[in-house]
C-alpha cells in the first residue's frame, strides 16, 4: 500500500496536513482558506471526495478556519475532543458552527477509519484542550505535534513510537529575545504550555531518536522569530554531535509556512 503525505501549510498563519492511500485521505487541521485546501489537493490529483475526515488538534484560529465548511457544507466528519469542539465552536473564525459534522474522541483511546488506526493525546498547549495525533497506516506510523511548550513523558511517548514525525520547531530563541514582541506575548511562547524552539526539539530529538525514524517534519515555524535553514541547521548540528548523520540516518525537513510541501509516497 502507498501512503501518501503533504503538509498543505505549516505555520502560525495557518497549518493543514493530508495522509492518505490509494483510496481514502484524512486531513490534520484545516486553519488555511478552503479554497486553498481544495486547490492543493486538486493539483495532487486528490478528490475532496476521498477524504474521510478532519483530525483537529485544538482550536486556535490557524488550526480550524476552514473545518466549519469541511463538516457542515462538505459534510466530512470532524473528530476531536468534546473541550477542543466546545472550543471550536466559541472561536470567532468560525462563521458555520459545527452540528451534524462533529465526532468526539477521547485521548489514547484508538479509533480505526478505513485505513487508518488513529490515537489522540495530550500536550501542553494554551487552546482549550490540545492534542496530537498518532497514525498508523499500513504498519507506517506517524506522529503529529504541532504546538506545544515542552515533551512531557506522553508526548516523548508517540515520538518515539513513530516512522515519520511532524514536531514544532517554532522559534530560534535569540530571535525571539531580540525581536519586537511584547514581552507578554514573547512569556507565552517561551512557557510551557506555549511552544517548542529549535533547541528544545533539537536537544530532544539527539537523546531520544529512535532507529525506527525515518523521516522528521519540523513544523509550524514562526514568521517572525526564525527561518527553515535556522531550524534546519539547529537540528542537524545536534543529531550530528550524537552520530547520527542527516541524509543517512534519517531525512529531515523543514516545512514550509504558507506553501505545499511535496507529495511524499511511502511503500
Amino acid at each position: 500500500m502507498k501512503v501518501r503525505f503533504i503538509s498543505l501549510a505549516s505555520g502560525s498563519s495557518g497549518n493543514c496536513y493530508y495522509l492518505g492511500t490509494e483510496t481514502s485521505g484524512i486531513l490534520i487541521d484545516a486553519g488555511i482558506g478552503i479554497r486553498t485546501i481544495k486547490k492543493t489537493l486538486k493539483d495532487f490529483n486528490i478528490l475532496m471526495d476521498s477524504i474521510r475526515a478532519v483530525f483537529v488538534t485544538h482550536d486556535h484560529a490557524d488550526h480550524i478556519k476552514a473545518v466549519g465548511h469541511l463538516g457542515e457544507k462538505l459534510n466530512i466528519p470532524v473528530y476531536t475532543t468534546k473541550r477542543v469542539h466546545e472550543g471550536i465552536n466559541r472561536s470567532y473564525c468560525m462563521t458555520e458552527k459545527l452540528t451534524t459534522s462533529a465526532r468526539y474522541l477521547e485521548k489514547q483511546e484508538p479509533m480505526h477509519l478505513d485505513d487508518f488506526n488513529i490515537e489522540s493525546f495530550e500536550v501542553p498547549h494554551d487552546g482549550t484542550d490540545n492534542v496530537g495525533y498518532c497514525i498508523e497506516v499500513d504498519g507506517k506510523v506517524f506522529s503529529f505535534l504541532t504546538d506545544l511548550g515542552e515533551i512531557t513523558p506522553i508526548a516523548a511517548h508517540y515520538i518515539c513510537k513513530a516512522n515519520y514525525l511532524i514536531l514544532e520547531a517554532n522559534y530560534d530563541e535569540e530571535m525571539l529575545k531580540m525581536g519586537p514582541y511584547p514581552q507578554y506575548l514573547k512569556e507565552r511562547i517561551t512557557s510551557k504550555t506555549g511552544h517548542m524552539s529549535n533547541s528544545d526539539t533539537a536537544e530532544f530529538l539527539a537523546e531520544n531518536i529512535t532507529e525506527h525514524l525515518e523521516y522528521i517534519w519540523l513544523c509550524h515555524l514562526s514568521k517572525d522569530n526564525n527561518h527553515p535553514e535556522l531550524a534546519y541547521k539547529t537540528v542537524e548540528w545536534k543529531l550530528k554531535n550524537k552520530g547520527v548523520i542527516v541524509g543517512k540516518d534519517v531525512q529531515l525537513l523543514a516545512l514550509k509556512r504558507n506553501t505545499p510541501s511535496e507529495l511524499y509516497v511511502f511503500e
